[in-house]
């Protein structure tokens, strides 16, 4: 099974210190935060990886290179300038992904086990999203958990999921965000979802980095 990390974002919010370098590289734990992806990736079995490329993308390819010195096998979605989105950055990658993979998001930290997603068995045109209870940032969720009927309690996209490659077919290349996508096939009840109690955090702005770095070093 292959995996996508998410990476061509242009990290405004997270300015100055994205003036010149993307957000996936920024340091948690002395590390660029897209490493620790990586190694939990690697630690699943998970060694052929897609990073998709944007905003000062070279100072990922140039880190990372082909990924042999990480253990693991990458392969690069270089897209236009500003990104594609989502959704749209995951469409121009589908010739390197296969019938079914992982997407990550790049700007997060997490020790969720990817392991899990490896066991799902998906029919084709599903997709897989893991929820995580809502951080102060995004206080009313964004999708509901597809097994329970209570529409009420929305919970929070957490950034990691797993699709078939039909679930994107029929899609234009093309700038295309993924929320409205899942809201719509989650109606269709082509969306599964679990929701995950861990660590989880969203690396949006300088400050909640500075907490993050400073939450791991007291552990």
């Amino acid at each position: 099974m292959k995996a996508m990390i998410l990476a061509a974002g242009r990290g405004k919010r997270m300015m100055p210190l994205t003036q010149n370098m993307p957000k996936p590289m920024l340091k948690v734990a002395e590390k660029p935060l897209i490493e620790h992806h990586i190694n939990n990736l690697k630690a699943a079995g998970i060694t052929d990886i897609v990073i998709n490329l944007a905003w000062q993308g070279d100072k990922i390819k140039d880190y990372f290179k082909d990924g042999s010195q990480f253990g693991v096998s990458i392969n690069y979605s270089q897209e236009v300038e500003g990104g594609l989105e989502t959704a749209g950055g995951i469409i121009q990658a589908l010739p390197l992904l296969g019938d079914s993979f992982i997407v990550i998001n790049g700007d997060v930290y997490t020790d969720y086990d990817v392991s899990a997603l490896k066991q799902l068995h998906l029919q084709s045109g599903e997709a897989h999203i893991v929820l995580i209870e809502n951080p102060p940032h995004n206080p009313d969720g964004d999708f509901t958990l597809s097994h329970l009927s209570d529409e009420s309690q929305k919970y929070t996209f957490s950034g990691i999921s797993r699709y078939h490659a039909d679930f994107f077919k029929g899609l234009a290349h093309g700038v295309r965000p993924l929320g409205p996508i899942l809201r719509e096939k989650l109606n269709e009840h082509l969306v599964s979802t679990e929701l995950y109690i861990g660590q989880w955090d969203d690396i949006g702005t300088p400050a909640r980095l500075d907490e993050l770095n400073k939450r791991l070093k007291a552990q």
